[in-house]
């Protein structure tokens, strides 16, 4: 009777530790092929497809987004948008400053909704990417870096209709709408890409 008990028992240990090995490695997965299969869909009668939650504070929208796309809050962790923020006299080479209301507003915003404070779509992705250096740039996380690594400089940089890889919207045209798929990638002078 022991020794069934005790192989029992075994058993129940071996089960649970081959749930536990299977579920950190579908984690690890996660962050390596998130292609399609993360895309949460927010909405009401028809669903669309969200990677990141699009910017949607009006203040953000106008102050940040007259100048270029309001990049969405969970593309970058809260650290990385508290840096940003304070340093808008030097913001990439350009005087951005705020008053001190807009700019402690934009930053409760950005910081409130960062990759690290959401688990809506791709962001988990992002912040589990980030290393011990928050970056000002959504182009330098590992997440970004992983998933344009086929995607030929060439085509965005020396590319008038692109520039930069900064410039998401100029390829992925529901980008302002949090849409990052793929397969609707289109390079302009290019065409359509799909690694």
């Amino acid at each position: 009777m022991m020794e069934k008990r005790k192989s029992t028992i075994t058993t129940i240990i071996l089960s649970l530790t081959l749930i536990t090995a299977a579920g950190l490695t579908l984690q690890a997965c996660a962050y390596e092929d998130d292609d399609d299969d993360d895309a949460y869909f927010l909405g009401s009668s028809l669903p669309r497809r969200v990677d990141f939650r699009p910017a949607d504070d009006p203040r953000y929208l106008e102050e940040c987004g007259s100048c270029h796309m309001a990049y969405p809050p969970g593309m970058l962790p809260a650290k990385s948008w508290q840096r940003i923020m304070s340093g808008l006299e030097d913001h990439f080479g350009e005087n951005a400053e705020l008053d001190t209301e807009t700019t402690r507003q934009i930053t409760e915003y950005l910081t409130a909704n960062a990759a690290d404070k959401t688990r809506i779509g791709r962001a988990p992705n992002v912040a589990r990417s980030i290393g011990i250096d928050p970056p000002l740039r959504f182009t330098e996380t590992r997440y970004f870096m992983n998933k344009h690594l086929e995607i030929p400089e060439r085509l965005v940089t020396n590319n008038p209709d692109v520039g930069s890889f900064s410039r998401c919207e100029a390829c992925h045209r529901g980008a302002e709408q949090g849409n990052y798929d793929e397969h609707q990638v289109r390079i302009p002078g290019v065409g359509r890409w799909d690694d």
